[in-house]
């Protein structure tokens, strides 16, 4: 447990590793006086710390979430026609994005769906819900849930 970071709850290792991870680049941007990363540092730093006290230990399922809110704003500030809020918003998405493991790619994707469709016996794209639980398990948080049942789909679509 590391009191400085979480007061008296409960740290996971990967947790605390974050923490002190984001609370040194925040340490950095505010010495080299970077507002915009010192102010997205802040609040995801802020959401780890929130998680770990209410004793989410999922680091990376809090960068999703807060990557998501980010480009979810970014879409709606471009369809209010405001590009310089969306271009910020987008910059926030990317700067979080640098904290997150690496996506799978569409082949491996492709191949986990592959499985996941065989071990549930489905054969049509009715049967979505019996594959995604199967496939978004293996994933583990690797890949966004609209990209995995995009190929699901695609795997259980008639050829």
């Amino acid at each position: 447990m590391n009191a400085d970071l979480t007061g008296s709850y409960h740290v996971p290792t990967q947790m605390a590793g974050l923490i002190d991870r984001v609370k040194d680049d925040l340490a950095a941007a505010r010495k080299a006086g970077e507002r915009e990363r010192v102010g997205t540092l802040s609040l995801v730093l802020s959401e780890l710390q929130k998680a770990a006290k209410d004793g989410n230990d999922d680091a990376v399922a809090v960068l999703r979430r807060e990557r998501k809110r980010r480009q979810e704003s970014a879409r709606a500030f471009t369809d209010g026609g405001r590009p310089e809020l969306a271009a910020a918003e987008e910059a926030e998405a990317v700067l979080i994005e640098t904290y997150l493991p690496a996506e799978l790619s569409d082949e491996q994707l492709r191949e986990i769906g592959a499985a996941a469709v065989e071990r549930s016996g489905a054969t049509t794209p009715k049967d979505l819900g019996k594959v995604m639980p199967l496939a978004m398990a293996e994933v583990a948080g690797r890949a966004d849930g609209r990209r995995v049942s995009q190929l699901v789909k695609e795997a259980l679509s008639p050829r």
